[in-house]
């Protein structure tokens, strides 16, 4: 099941083109600003009803921790899910808040380091299961929107689609090694399911990244080449 749906949007992002403004694009873009807003409003709201004004770390932590990019989003989530369940526990929630506060050269007392995890999971946690999922961190993190979402999914000429390669396999190739490897595949993934299931969940993502590379790591070593991608795609790229 998994198979069948990821490859075949594996297929239509291969064919993607940059997508025109038109009046679906404009209102859905309006709407995805509405609710950003709105999450933004919330959590401050519940930052200054939960903590005191003077020690409101919200605020600042939104503001020093802005991501731009799935790839560094990735990379924080896999080093703070120590276990590996695919999600984020409160005490994995604290560790990263204790590394947060070194950068930022606070000291934090235990005390009120259990307040600001206490804090940051009755605001974050959406479903209150106890535990923190992509979509929980991605609002913490300020995770900007999906890279994807500027491509359109039908297939334009061979030109535009080799052109558009290029931007998403830039995009995601963060080390500049000619290869997508470890969470470089993660945010590749995740911004490719994130088009059709924006809920999508860490147990999920792991499932879809062994597909990924099932189907298209021809030499199984762990990483996708660029020429390895652009196959999985159907582009065709210059020798």
């Amino acid at each position: 099941m998994h198979d069948a749906v990821f490859l075949k949007l594996l297929y239509r992002t291969g064919g993607a083109s940059v997508a025109k403004p038109n009046s679906t694009h404009v209102s859905r873009w309006q709407e995805m600003a509405r609710q950003t807003t709105k999450a933004c409003v919330m959590s401050h709201s519940l930052a200054n009803m939960i903590l005191p004004e003077d020690e409101n770390f919200l605020l600042i932590f939104r503001r020093e921790a802005t991501l731009d990019n799935s790839v560094d989003f990735m990379k924080i989530w896999r080093k703070y899910d120590v276990d590996c369940s695919g999600y984020i526990s409160a005490q994995e929630l604290q560790a990263f808040l204790k590394d947060l506060f070194q950068q930022q050269h606070k000291e934090v007392p235990s005390d009120k380091m259990d307040e600001y995890t206490d804090a940051m999971m009755k605001i974050f946690d959406k479903n209150k299961d106890g535990r923190l999922d992509l979509n929980d961190l991605a609002r913490i993190l300020a995770l900007e929107d999906n890279f994807l979402l500027q491509f359109r999914m039908d297939a334009g000429s061979k030109d535009e689609r080799k052109r558009d390669f290029e931007k998403i396999f830039e995009h995601y190739d963060v080390s500049k090694t000619g290869a997508l490897e470890g969470p470089e595949v993660d945010g590749f993934v995740k911004d490719m399911m994130g088009l059709v299931r924006p809920n999508l969940t860490g147990p999920e993502l792991d499932k879809l990244r062994a597909v990924l590379l099932r189907h298209c790591d021809v030499n199984k070593d762990g990483k996708i080449q660029k020429n390895e991608l652009s196959l999985c795609l159907g582009v065709k790229l210059k020798l």
